[in-house]
């Protein structure tokens, strides 16, 4: 595929901006923002930003739901030549506190939870208030701090106060920082747990991730004209990259969604009219069972599962008359890896995530290393230009993932004769809640802190509504008397909703296996029985 020479964020943006000034990118609420709105926005976020003293390669964090202030911020970010650290809208203070930390992060522009919580007040929960001029004590890196317009915070600033800041820098200055971005410069740390729950940066650089969601956008055939709802959050890579930077590159019209609802199925599809639609194969059941579509103006489908049922493919394309469905696979530390065709049956969307995407490359490998032949099982290693740089700060987990070249993903798949890849089994223990990654080791260490429990073992159970969700059994420390429903009001203040366990079972001890490891196989089929 032909490749734009844009090489940076901020470059793209410019290019875009300069030829196509008026095309909307950007619908939220009754606001419509342009190309070239978008691009003076940004400037306007870019050289506060560099009035508050960020310099290239600082991190500057985004934390908040999807809104049309994420996006401007986000383009703020990169056009000061920062490395954009997005947070989970969902996260507890402690999560927040722990991301920051870990990545070094500068400057921190948060807004409201989903539920109107201040998210600056669950970070000062954790870390403590104003100190020393910080505006949270236990945040020694953290330099700044933005908050929603209508708060006043002691040690923050509101955005009217950042663009006042940025007055004082010359657009030359600014146009001079965005330009001087290089290809090969960190565009994102994006937060990830992995295989081992421990949550890890994936450095991103701006070249590979152009490249991989161009060619994304091209195979989905994102353009002009389609109106696309983002429901994934922009704090995770499919949101942020093949939603908020795949519309601006494709010069779609972005709908920034902060909470989805079954009610707002409806309304994008028969009021906003929106003609591409991404998400798990439970939404695409509601959208058959659950919503009268009418007439509508949807047209592709992306399921992004490792299974799609043939006949919901089948009657998405028959019974709805969409153009096409997509199934696909990437991973953050790969970017887009595989994807299916225009030309593939419904056999192959449904079984598969098609082919690699060119400049990728997918081998399959048994427990001795050397390639398995065609139909059978082994860990997808992938190589290629969308590969990350590494885990950030992390050097020797890096080498753990990333040897010879190749990236050793920690999935099961497999390829067939076509070279169509099957991923068949996930991440060890990894398991996925209302479209969220969720790593069992990660919520058990959070569980660990309520004070009451000595151990603690996390398994997902199936879900009809959300795929799967959590249950924990727990072992209390001696002398402690563990109330399963307070552990579970403890962990839903605690985490974000979709790792906080739905059930708690109390046990005397754990399974374990001849290794001394705690045996989820047994936990599972406890609760099978």
């Amino acid at each position: 595929m032909e490749v734009p020479d844009w090489q940076t964020i901020p470059r793209m943006l410019r290019d875009l901006a300069e030829e196509h000034p008026s095309d909307t990118v950007v619908v939220d609420g009754p606001v419509r923002l342009t190309l070239a709105e978008l691009r003076t926005r940004a400037g306007g976020i870019a050289r506060g930003l560099i009035a508050l003293g960020v310099r290239a390669g600082d991190r500057v964090a985004i934390w908040g739901p999807n809104d049309l202030h994420w996006v401007v911020c986000a383009f703020g970010v990169w056009d000061a030549g920062a490395v954009l650290v997005p947070l989970s809208s969902r996260f507890k203070g402690v999560e927040a506190a722990g991301v920051l930390r870990s990545t070094g992060t500068n400057v921190l522009i948060t807004g409201h939870g989903h539920d109107g919580t201040v998210l600056a007040d669950l970070l000062a929960e954790t870390a403590g208030g104003p100190a020393r001029g910080l505006p949270f004590a236990g945040l020694p890196d953290l330099r700044h701090s933005i908050v929603p317009e209508e708060l006043e915070r002691p040690g923050s600033l509101r955005p009217s106060q950042l663009l006042s800041a940025g007055s004082r820098i010359g657009h030359a200055e600014a146009e001079d920082r965005a330009r001087a971005v290089r290809p090969d410069d960190l565009c994102e740390i994006m937060s990830t747990s992995g295989t081992t729950g421990t949550p890890k940066g994936v450095m991103l650089e701006h070249a590979p991730t152009l490249r991989g969601y161009r060619d994304w956008a091209e195979i989905v055939t994102l353009g002009p004209g389609d109106r696309y709802p983002v429901i994934a959050p922009f704090s995770h890579g499919f949101g942020l990259n093949a939603g908020l930077l795949a519309s601006v590159m494709r010069r779609a019209t972005m709908m920034p969604i902060r909470v989805f609802g079954p009610e707002l199925l409806a309304a994008l599809i028969r009021d906003r009219r929106i003609t591409i639609l991404a998400g798990p194969p439970t939404l695409f059941h509601r959208l058959l069972e659950e919503t009268d579509v009418g007439d509508h103006a949807l047209r592709v489908a992306i399921c992004g599962a490792a299974s799609v049922p043939p006949e919901l493919v089948r009657r998405l394309t028959e019974q709805i008359g969409l153009e096409r469905v997509i199934n696909a696979y990437g991973l953050m530390e790969g970017t887009v890896v595989a994807m299916t065709r225009a030309d593939d049956p419904v056999e192959v969307v449904a079984s598969s995530a098609g082919r690699p995407v060119p400049g990728m490359e997918v081998r399959i490998v048994g427990d001795d290393g050397l390639d398995v032949p065609a139909g059978e099982r082994g860990e997808v290693l992938v190589r290629g230009y969308g590969v990350m740089r590494g885990y950030w700060g992390e050097p020797d987990k890096t080498a753990e993932v990333i040897r010879d070249g190749w990236l050793h993903t920690g999935d099961v798949g497999t390829l067939d004769p076509r070279g169509n890849l099957s991923i068949v089994d996930r991440k060890k223990e990894l398991f996925i809640s209302g479209g969220f990654n969720v790593s069992p080791a990660e919520v058990e260490g959070l569980l660990l802190r309520e004070g009451s429990l000595a151990q603690a073992a996390v398994i997902g159970v199936p879900d009809a509504r959300l795929g799967e969700v959590g249950w924990a059994f727990v072992v209390p420390r001696p002398g402690a008397a563990v109330d399963p429903e307070k552990i579970i009001a403890w962990a839903r203040d605690n985490m974000s909703n979709y790792k906080a366990p739905r059930r708690v079972i109390v046990v005397e001890a754990l399974p374990a296996n001849a290794n001394g490891k705690i045996d989820k196989r047994a936990l599972r089929a406890r609760v099978a029985h």
